[in-house]
């Protein structure tokens, strides 16, 4: 868009609520958009493959219109307008109790973009996403997803992954209450002060395509605009569109939160017997863009960043006859530790308090069943003593005899 453009634009504006126009930069004509609402997080949202050789990746982003909402500009490939220029991404600063918005441009390097992570190599400094050479681009396929069937030139270097210590946390401003706090460098704001090269005409384009569609709004109700990402610049229909992913809960930023940008720590790992870490299923989807991207041909991953799986050599059968045969290692045994004397007598006093209290169970029940049977004697009627029985009279010849 052409500095007539943007004045026309931010001429629309002053009438919006919410929205100031710094005096500076009217005078000096390269107006900046000053808010005082913060732009939501970004979204989450897989990058979609380059189209051809020669097209560059330029993040999506909130966007100010001048009806009064944030809108969300699509991530897409682009052309650079001319070979050996590299995107610098714009990004929303606090300064002066407002959100001001600091244009992208085209340069041969990339300067700062106050320290956002939007992902696909660019981490918040510098890029990583690719680079020239010989009049052609090369393309890191750890970063970006790119199809190496008709892009070949391509290269991997998953180092800068390491390197940037990424903090995925979908912040879309720096400074303020909850803002990423980085700060340009000397070499940086050097920079910032030499030429740069305005956005293309088709960039222009995409933007006022997103800015007219009311499906790319930012609504207070949480519901995502429809396109996250485009594979061509001004296209939101067709094939290779990516929709926006719902955020897992606690992995963003919370604006109200203080000023400090966040570090990320590993989860605990649950512990076994012997105290060692115990391995568990690992997560198949990570916070990218949500899943930052990876390659059409690998597994994906945080965005920005492909789960990269370690292959295992082929072996032929050549290989296999002349490697020798390996041995097994011996099985392992596990040694109990001594039980220390301090145990045995703890165990010992467990041991005798047990049997104690056995015995006193042993002769409360002898006793109750005592008092139970000498209460039930007493309660027995008396027997009855059975009649004498007489004996027979003998017959008198009995008694003669």
């Amino acid at each position: 868009m052409t500095r007539l453009g943007n004045m026309a634009l931010v001429i629309g504006m002053i009438g919006v609520p919410g929205f100031v126009v710094a005096p500076a930069a009217l005078a000096q004509v390269d107006v900046s958009l000053s808010i005082g609402v913060a732009p939501p997080p970004l979204l989450v949202y897989e990058q979609p493959p380059a189209p051809a050789p020669g097209y560059l990746w330029t993040p999506g982003y909130w966007a100010w219109s001048p009806a009064g909402y944030y809108y969300w500009v699509p991530g897409t490939w682009v052309l650079p307008p001319q070979v050996g220029l590299l995107w610098t991404p714009g990004w929303w600063g606090w300064s002066d109790g407002y959100y001001r918005w600091h244009g992208g441009y085209w340069a041969p390097q990339v300067g700062y973009y106050g320290g956002i992570n939007y992902g696909f190599g660019y981490f918040g400094a510098g890029y990583s996403g690719g680079r020239w050479r010989d009049h052609q681009f090369y393309y890191n396929t750890a970063v970006n997803r790119v199809n190496v069937t008709n892009i070949h030139n391509t290269y991997v270097d998953r180092t800068v992954i390491v390197n940037h210590n990424v903090t995925v946390n979908r912040v879309s401003y720096n400074g303020g209450r909850g803002g990423v706090m980085a700060q340009p460098t000397a070499a940086q704001r050097t920079f910032d002060r030499e030429r740069h090269v305005a956005p293309t005409s088709m960039q222009a384009r995409h933007v006022r395509t997103a800015m007219d569609d009311p499906a790319q709004r930012f609504q207070r109700d949480r519901t995502l605009p429809v396109v996250a990402a485009t594979p061509r610049a001004a296209s939101f229909a067709g094939a290779g569109l990516e929709r926006p992913q719902r955020q897992p809960r606690g992995s963003q930023m919370n604006p109200a939160a203080p000023a400090a940008q966040a570090t990320p720590r590993p989860p605990a790992q649950p512990r076994g017997p012997e105290g060692t870490p115990q391995r568990g299923p690992q997560p198949t989807r990570q916070l990218g863009q949500e899943r930052m991207q990876r390659p059409a041909n690998q597994p994906r991953g945080p965005q920005g960043m492909p789960r990269q799986m370690p292959q295992a050599p082929q072996q032929t059968g050549q290989d296999r006859a002349q490697r020798p045969p390996q041995v097994s290692a011996p099985p392992r045994f596990e040694q109990r530790r001594p039980v220390q004397p301090e145990q045995n007598a703890v165990r010992m006093n467990d041991q005798a308090r047990s049997a104690e209290m056995a015995q006193q169970r042993a002769r409360a029940a002898a006793q109750t069943q005592a008092r139970e049977r000498a209460a039930q004697a007493r309660r027995a009627p008396e027997a009855r003593r059975a009649p004498p029985q007489k004996r027979p009279e003998r017959g008198r010849d009995q008694e003669r005899q």
